[in-house]
């Protein structure tokens, strides 16, 4: 699925979050958008997804126009969000968390079909399916909230700050379970502060700073930018 978001502004209150981001990303495509905390990377993130209203611009997918879209029918034209910090339910089972994401009509039928796909991705949830998600470690809770993502049979998948609180390895293990999901041909829009992790996995990105888009480029492009080392590396 194509994404086209054009001279976006998002406000939370009277506050302006977001003042002008503009980006592409074609079907299939893997693309981050970095930046610092607090540049307004995850504000993006909601107004794709429906949860905060665009003020100003436009979010497009597949050519057409989706600002007054409500996100239940967003989620059903397939999108689907993995949010900063999982927001999983710790009480209810790894299996009633991933069913949680097949609240769409068209996916329901599908239910059964959508575990299977979730349980091959990642093997560790099937044996963990009649646990609390509240037991599980950061990095199954996040294959979780991925799985809870999965389920709705995305075309589009939004990942905020995936590896936030999950170890190394599992992040390694969570990367290649992404590059099997993109290889199915789903387009994936990567929020991530960690500039390395991000390319580990990411074709090109764009860098949001004070609510704007501040530079956009692949791997090479950006980390050969000297302004682009200084603000985010810290190299001089």
């Amino acid at each position: 699925m194509s994404l086209s978001v054009a001279n976006l502004a998002v406000e939370h209150g009277r506050v302006r979050a977001v003042w002008d981001v503009s980006f592409d990303m074609a079907a299939g495509e893997k693309v981050g958008l970095l930046g610092a905390n607090g540049a307004g990377k995850s504000t993006v993130m909601g107004a794709i997804i429906g949860i905060y209203p665009a003020v100003e611009g436009t979010i497009s997918w597949e050519g057409k126009t989706r600002n007054s879209l409500p996100v239940r029918d967003r989620v059903s034209q397939g999108v689907a969000l993995v949010p900063e910090g999982r927001w999983l339910f710790p009480a209810m089972t790894v299996q009633e968390n991933i069913e949680m994401g097949c609240y769409p009509k068209s996916t329901r039928a599908k239910i059964n079909q959508g575990l299977e796909h979730v349980f091959f991705l990642f093997p560790i949830l099937k044996e963990k399916a009649n646990q609390p998600a509240g037991q599980l470690s950061g990095g199954q809770q996040q294959m979780v909230a991925i799985g809870r993502a999965l389920i709705s049979w995305p075309r589009m998948l939004l990942l905020d700050e995936p590896f936030s609180g999950v170890a190394p390895l599992i992040a390694n293990e969570i990367i290649q379970t992404l590059e099997t999901i993109s290889r199915e041909g789903v387009s994936i829009l990567m929020v991530e502060q960690n500039i390395y992790r991000a390319f580990s996995f990411v074709n090109r990105a764009y860098v949001v700073e004070n609510g704007r888009v501040a530079a956009a480029g692949t791997k090479d492009e950006l980390l050969n930018d000297p302004d682009f080392s200084r603000k985010f590396l810290g190299l001089s």
